[in-house]
C-alpha cells in the first residue's frame, strides 16, 4: 500500500543542484544569514551532503528572471561559479553531515514546503545515519531549535535522546537550541529500532521507496 503521493530519488548534491538548495534552505530557515556556503562545503571531505530529486522527469528552471533578483539571486552572484550550469533536476530536500572523530553531525535538513509532511524528512534522517555508518561513525548528533516540536518528535522517534541545552544559540531571537544523539550505532536494540522505522517508510512509500534499492548497512545484525 502507498499512502504518500511524492516520489523522490536520492543522490549526492553537485555543485549545479546549489541555486535551488539555497531556496530550499531560506525557506526552511527564513532568519539565518548568511547561507550556507555549498561550494565550499562539497569540497569538505569531512561533510556528506545528499539531495532528493523528481524521478518523474519535472524540471526546474533555476536561472528564470525571478532568481536573479532579491537576495537570493545576491547570494547566486556572489557565491556562484558561473562555469556550472544550475541542474534541472528538482531538489525536492536535503541533508548535510560533518564527520568528526567518531561523531557524524547533521549540520542541515530541510525539504521544500509543499513537499513537507509526505515522510520525507524521514527517509533525509534515514539516509544521514546510513551515511555515518557507511563513514565508521559512532553515533550521530544534532541540534534543533527549542520551539520547533515537529523536529523534536522526529528526532524522538528515530531514537535520539536529549544530552544538553545551548542557551540563546540562535542569533536572530536568542532562542535555545537543543542537543541529541543517537545510541551507538552499532547497538543492536539502536538498529531494531531503525529497521522497524524502515519496514513502516517501506509501507508508506510502496514500490516508489528511495531507499528500496539500497543495501542498508544500518539494518544489518538487526535481530
Amino acid at each position: 500500500m502507498r499512502a504518500t503521493a511524492l516520489r523522490c530519488r536520492l543522490r549526492t548534491m553537485q555543485p549545479g543542484d546549489i541555486p535551488q538548495v539555497l531556496d530550499i534552505e531560506r525557506a526552511s530557515f527564513p532568519t539565518m544569514w548568511p547561507q550556507t556556503v555549498y561550494q565550499r562545503e562539497l569540497k569538505n571531505k569531512m561533510a556528506r551532503y545528499l539531495v532528493a530529486c523528481d524521478p518523474d522527469g519535472e524540471t526546474y528552471d533555476s536561472v528564470s528572471e525571478d532568481a536573479a533578483v532579491g537576495i537570493t539571486g545576491l547570494v547566486r552572484r556572489v557565491l556562484g561559479n558561473p562555469r556550472t550550469e544550475p541542474t534541472t533536476d528538482r531538489i525536492l530536500g536535503m541533508v548535510g553531515l560533518w564527520f568528526m572523530m567518531g561523531e557524524g553531525h547533521v549540520v542541515t535538513i530541510a525539504v521544500r514546503p509543499e513537499c513537507r509532511r509526505m515522510g520525507l524528512g524521514e527517509v533525509l534522517l534515514i539516509a544521514a545515519l546510513e551515511a555515518a555508518v557507511e563513514a565508521q561513525q559512532e553515533e550521530v548528533t544534532l541540534e534543533y531549535r527549542i520551539s520547533n516540536e515537529g523536529a523534536r518528535a522526529m528526532y524522538d522517534k528515530y531514537g535520539f535522546s536529549q544530552v544538553g541545552v545551548r542557551a540563546r544559540y540562535y542569533t536572530d531571537n536568542q532562542e535555545d537550541a537543543v542537543l541529541m544523539t543517537t545510541p551507538l550505532l552499532k547497538s543492536a536494540d539502536f538498529r531494531r529500532l531503525i529497521a522497524q522505522r524502515v519496514a513502516e517508510q517501506r509501507e508508506r512509500w510502496g514500490d516508489d521507496y528511495p531507499l528500496a534499492r539500497t543495501p542498508l548497512r544500518l539494518l544489518r545484525n538487526a535481530r
